[in-house]
């Protein structure tokens, strides 16, 4: 059997086992009580742990987490089947369709001279899918769904596109120390609303700072977190050993995690 139509065999044995799990009759009472609305925090639980496996550099855990997410979209297809509104076999279809099209440089004789070319294309390609499903404007179709800094790097980009941004860095830089400056205005004066109106702001211009220095901040952020924990541990570690607990102590044992941190660079 080729490697190809042993890939199939085991498709359609994933297939077969979640037509059982959710056989009116014989199947498994959880999955039966499911819906789209259940099953989608599963699906962006799994998404986050194919993130953090690769994150990890764990290719034996990245292996098992896309099974868990495949899993994710097989349920979901079997749901959508139930109703008579597209398989398995659509969303195979639709993606490859997709591909083929957004990708003219290799199925349609189109020639890119580069890879931000290429890019560029690719982008002009989706604007013309969304118009044709009745989108007009250009932040429409930017999921809601997405973590609130990843769409708010997404929305800039997609105003860049029509000259609404900074023409380097120094715009948004500019733009966090006037935010900031607004949120240290609502603290001193404020209500709690306005606060949270004011960091929510400070927040967004850090996503356009970043995009301007070509920085993901989902991604540095995600660091950050772990150098948090690991200097966190290092704290815990110390203060076990000392007894200390008022708060210069503790931060001097943070700033030798840090010290640590920078000698092993």
């Amino acid at each position: 059997m080729s490697p190809m139509r042993a890939g199939c065999a085991t498709l359609d044995e994933l297939l077969a086992i979640m037509a059982r799990l959710r056989d009116p009759e014989r199947g498994c009472p959880w999955d039966l009580q499911q819906s789209f609305a259940t099953i989608a925090p599963y699906t962006l639980e799994e998404a986050y742990e194919v993130a953090e496996a690769i994150e990890r550099g764990d290719l034996a855990a990245l292996r098992e987490e896309l099974g868990d997410l495949l899993f994710q979209v097989v349920f979901h297809a079997r749901m959508a089947e139930e109703q008579g509104a597209f398989d398995f076999d659509a969303v195979a279809r639709g993606i490859a369709e997709k591909l083929t099209r957004r990708h003219p440089h290799l199925f349609g004789g189109e020639a890119l001279a580069d890879a931000t070319a290429q890019a560029r294309r690719w982008e002009e390609l989706k604007a013309e899918e969304r118009a044709r499903k009745g989108a007009s404007g250009v932040l429409e179709g930017v999921p809601l769904a997405l973590p609130a800094l990843a769409r708010a790097t997404k929305l800039g980009q997609r105003a860049a596109r029509i000259g609404f941004d900074w023409p380097d860095a120094e715009g948004p830089r500019a733009k966090v120390a006037e935010e900031l400056a607004e949120l240290d205005h609502a603290r001193a004066h404020g209500t709690p609303e306005e606060v949270a109106h004011e960091l929510g702001d400070l927040l967004h211009a850090i996503t356009s700072l970043a995009r301007h220095l070509q920085v993901d901040p989902e991604a540095a952020l995600r660091s950050a977190n772990g150098r948090f924990e690991s200097r966190f541990r290092h704290v815990e570690e110390r203060a076990r050993e000392t007894g200390a607990r008022d708060v210069e102590t503790l931060e001097t044992y943070w700033q030798e995690a840090k010290a640590r941190e920078r000698a092993r660079r």
